[in-house]
């Protein structure tokens, strides 16, 4: 029984989607960070992508967590498709001839344009991670995960929180200003 609990806590099927969580994670972390260096408050399409990468975490979250499920892979491809909606979005508002984007580029693309190729490859990654997962559901994944992928979980579940926190002091209550300046609850 010892060793049937060992092989299920480490299938390939739980360490791509705590790959894909560390990966949400790094998404986050980047532009959480980028937004403090660059003093580069996010516009309500950048916060929609945010909302969007949480969404897909939260998938790759649950199936980490409990086990991959038909129904979290679901959700993962209906947030990406959601951010790249939101995404696509922003990238034809500032598509135009002499239109310099909102913030700065990174490696000269944009972050909305950047976020709009993640959840395109989110959505190929969790197309092949079903086909893996459909390859390997004799293996349940019922035991409890592992020291890094509990890590990985609390990780993403702080940046979660610390996103809602800046987005309140950045937007309060109401409606986020379109071209954000400063903080709204830090003036």
């Amino acid at each position: 029984m010892r060793s049937y609990q060992a092989s299920a806590a480490f299938t390939l099927p739980r360490f791509l989607n705590t790959l894909g969580l560390a990966g949400i994670c790094a998404v986050l972390c980047f532009a959480f960070a980028w937004q403090f260096a660059y003093n580069e408050l996010p516009c309500p399409l950048c916060l929609l992508q945010r909302v969007a990468f949480i969404l897909v975490g939260v998938g790759f979250l649950l199936n980490a967590r409990f086990g991959s499920s038909p129904l979290h892979y679901g959700a993962i491809i209906l947030s990406a498709l959601g951010g790249a909606f939101a995404a696509g979005r922003q990238t034809l508002l500032h598509i135009g001839p002499g239109d310099a984007g909102y913030g700065s580029p990174f490696l000269g693309l944009h972050f909305y344009t950047w976020a709009f190729v993640a959840f395109v490859l989110i959505i190929v990654f969790c197309a092949l991670l079903l086909m893996i997962d459909r390859a390997q559901s004799v293996l349940s994944s019922s035991a409890s995960p592992n020291f890094f992928v509990r890590l990985i979980m609390w990780v993403f579940l702080l940046l979660v929180v610390a996103n809602g926190v800046s987005t309140l002091l950045e937007c309060g209550f109401g409606a986020c200003p379109d071209n954000p300046t400063h903080y709204l609850w830090l003036k």
